[in-house]
């Protein structure tokens, strides 16, 4: 296909069209040049293949049954890159039986406040792991010939007011916690497509921001592909093109193709920003066209990969006594409607409608005989006194009791927020009264993000299935009864309470408007920093067995910021069970000039272990490791000084610990001016000295003070006292004719010129 050939031939009214939607879901077709069109599609955890004659009042219809895999919060907390990309391969293999040309996910937005109604389709609170458990997805799926599109682009971190409200953010938060795992994926994962969100940035749409589009995603990361809008999100289309983003979708009927055309031949806008939207759709087009190859794929199988990878997700989050694993013997009891009827999937683009469902109930035949009461309605709130009583008699007469709740889609869906980090009343009263008749009580939690407890210190066991996919009851009574070690790690914090959280504040903005006050302290950098008690850190989970972590070494004592440390250490399973351990590495800066979080994940690392093995585990840490965003450079940026790397089975469970000293090569140019305050200059040994001179010998020559006056130290307590004054302040002080803003800026420039060692 010779791309350049068919612009050059085009019309301007056939290039305009080219760059919006054909219906909702495809590309444009131009039968002139024999282009189809494509699809795309809703994910990420599996195929919404939906009907072309969207219905404005209603949900699309599935037009194509497939497998829904585990969430995107679920899957985060596998702490698995080589698992996820195993995901990915199978859900490339659905798209490509599907003729669907992009799989419209992951979506890598910062879980801000626990309250984001999506937060179950997004990674993490922290960016590091968002950014490679992405990288696993993309890899996974683009390696069997279709198109990912990694979403939102950017700050799309609330539901409320999505379309209309502003993310203010400031350039160190942004470029370190909000963009970070979208360098991170452009990068090292190269996307087909990214998806701009509804949302305005610092005041802009992100669908027009030059800033964002063009400034930092293709010229400051180097990004080539298709940039689409999400969906309905465009706003003003010719600011739009000039920012670069290529695709509207869905279909505007030909009005903002027609405003391009005239926008062009009015002079107001060049034709080259239209050329290049066609150019790249092209791109997506040719891309599809020569990666797809049809085909089937096996959905028994895939419900099987889909309960393996739910199991390796959930996260133990208590286990007192050893109550789990279940030995299947004895009166099991199973209780709440989520055992019959799983909540396995959010509510919203990414509801699949699904090939089969595995319930717990389903699956615990493989295990024992239970029995089941329903305990609660999935969507009630209300407690119904009879369907708990019932539960209450049957878990009174039982050994051990397993409580299948969690939060209703109605309280997570795309859309909406939720409005507090409570379950239910209905099932919060159940699991308190089953706990005052039984002792042994697990808890199955079947929830898209953190909520309350107030029991969690009355039932023995506790064990976060999330949102865990379609075979999600099979995953579960595998974990329950001991086919599977559970091993996975919380990618979130789970808080005591909802005030704790670092939005709090200022959650969803007021108006239109919301304020990332917290800075660069999201997440557990919150909760380190303030030294504040939660619930669960980040990092957490338990296991069936123990692991031993020793040998720290480090590649080096001391390196330059452009080398790179090899970091080893050896784990080791010292139980009686086969098990899986999610080794985190975090970076400390004790000695920053900035205020900087207590620790940073920058390595992650999953290993399967026999009882008794031991295995080498290898991280590799280059600059961004250490490294901050310095908005004077509007870069990334080293300082000299130690830098502690920590080795932990969460961010509160740390075993090995080690220091390396880091040398900075990039030096930032001072630049010292009148407004500075006197400490600037005196916090630069020569840069002191030369001030002084300046100022005493003027006076010394002018008659002011005398040479005697000069001998001796100058009074501490005078240098401490005059410390925090400007230095234009100084001169209204200073009584001089030599002492102008002329002479002190001159000498300004001296002492910068010495700092920046240009003398």
């Amino acid at each position: 296909m010779n791309i350049e050939r068919i612009l050059s031939e085009m019309t301007l009214e056939e290039k305009a069209s080219l760059c919006s939607g054909g219906d909702f879901w495809r590309t444009k077709a131009l039968e002139r040049f024999d282009i189809e069109p494509i699809m795309l599609s809703d994910g990420p955890h599996g195929m919404r293949k939906t009907n072309r004659n969207h219905c404005p009042t209603q949900m699309d219809e599935a037009t194509a049954k497939a497998v829904c895999f585990p969430a995107a919060c679920a899957t985060a907390s596998s702490f698995d890159k080589n698992l996820i990309e195993k995901m990915g391969k199978a859900l490339g293999d659905g798209c490509q039986a599907e003729d669907i040309a992009v799989l419209l996910g992951p979506g890598i937005n910062i879980k801000r406040t626990p309250l984001c109604g999506r937060n179950f389709e997004y990674f993490s609170e922290d960016p590091h792991l968002a950014a490679n458990q992405a990288i696993g997805f993309i890899k996974g799926v683009q390696s069997k010939g279709v198109g990912t599109s990694v979403k939102h682009f950017a700050c799309n971190n609330q539901e409320t007011r999505r379309m209309a409200v502003s993310a203010n953010v400031d350039e160190r938060t942004l470029f370190e916690i909000y963009l970070t795992a979208f360098e991170e994926v452009v990068k090292n994962a190269k996307p087909w497509t990214i998806m701009a969100s509804y949302n305005r940035l610092n005041g802009t749409y992100t669908t027009q921001s030059k800033f964002l589009l063009k400034d930092v995603l293709r010229d400051k990361w180097g990004y080539e592909g298709l940039v689409v809008s999400d969906w309905g999100a465009v706003d003003e289309r010719e600011k739009c093109a000039v920012a670069t983003l290529d695709l509207q979708m869905p279909s505007c009927f030909g009005k903002t193709d027609a405003i391009l055309v005239q926008k062009v031949k009015s002079g107001e806008l060049d034709e080259k920003y239209v050329d290049d939207c066609a150019r790249r759709v092209l791109e997506l087009y040719e891309k599809y066209k020569s990666n797809h190859i049809g085909g089937d794929y096996d959905r028994s199988e895939h419900h099987r990969l889909a309960r393996e990878i739910a199991s390796q997700c959930a996260v133990l989050l208590k286990n007192e006594d050893k109550l789990l694993p279940l030995d299947g013997k004895g009166r099991v009891a199973f209780v709440g409607a989520f055992a019959k009827t799983p909540r396995f999937q959010g509510g919203g683009s990414s509801h699949i409608d699904c090939t089969e469902v595995t319930s717990a109930l389903d699956a615990v035949s493989e295990y024992a005989e239970v029995a089941f009461a329903p305990g609660f309605e999935a969507e009630s709130e209300a407690p119904d006194e009879t369907l708990i009583s019932e539960a209450v008699e049957l878990s009174r007469n039982s050994d051990v009791v397993v409580i299948f709740a969690g939060l209703p889609e109605s309280f997570e869906f795309e859309g909406g927020d939720r409005k507090h980090m409570d379950m239910p009343a209905c099932q919060n009263e159940l699991i308190e009264r089953i706990a005052e008749v039984n002792p042994n009580v697990a808890v199955v939690l079947h929830n898209g993000s953190p909520i309350m407890m107030p029991w969690r210190d009355k039932v023995k066991a506790i064990l976060e299935m999330y949102l865990g996919g379609q075979a999600v009851g099979g995953a579960a009574c595998d974990l329950l009864f001991g086919k599977e070690n559970p091993s996975g790690k919380l990618a979130e914090t789970f808080p005591l309470r909802h005030c704790d959280t670092p939005a709090y504040l200022n959650e969803f903005g007021v108006g239109d408007n919301v304020e990332y006050g917290e800075g660069v302290f999201v997440g557990y950098r919150w909760y380190d920093k303030r030294q504040m008690d939660v619930m669960y850190p980040f990092g957490f989970g338990l296991s069936y067995t123990q692991f031993e972590y020793s040998d720290i070494s480090l590649s080096a004592d001391e390196i330059n910021d452009t080398d790179t440390l090899t970091v080893s250490l050896t784990v080791r399973n010292t139980g009686d069970c086969f098990g899986r351990e999610a080794v985190q590495l975090y970076v400390s800066d004790p000695e920053c000039s900035v205020s900087r979080p207590v620790k940073e994940l920058f390595g992650y690392e999953k290993v399967a272990l026999k009882p008794g093995e031991s295995k080498k585990v290898f991280f590799k840490l280059g600059k961004r490791a250490f490294s901050y965003y310095n908005i004077d450079i509007h870069d990334w940026y080293v300082e000299d000084g130690r830098f502690d790397i920590l080795i932990g089975s969460s961010s509160r469970d740390i075993r090995l610990t080690a220091s390396v000293y880091v040398n900075s090569t990039t030096k930032i140019p001072v630049k010292f001016n009148i407004n500075n305050i006197i400490g600037d200059v005196f916090s630069f040994d020569e840069g002191k000295k030369m001030l002084l001179d300046f100022i005493l010998t003027t006076l010394e020559r002018e008659g002011r003070i005398s040479s005697k006056d000069l001998e001796g130290e100058i009074d501490p307590r005078l240098l401490c006292l005059f410390n925090d004054l400007s230095l234009r302040t100084t001169m209204d002080f200073i009584i001089s004719d030599g002492i102008t803003r002329e002479t002190l800026t001159e000498c300004l420039d001296r002492i910068s010129d010495a700092a920046n060692g240009l003398k």
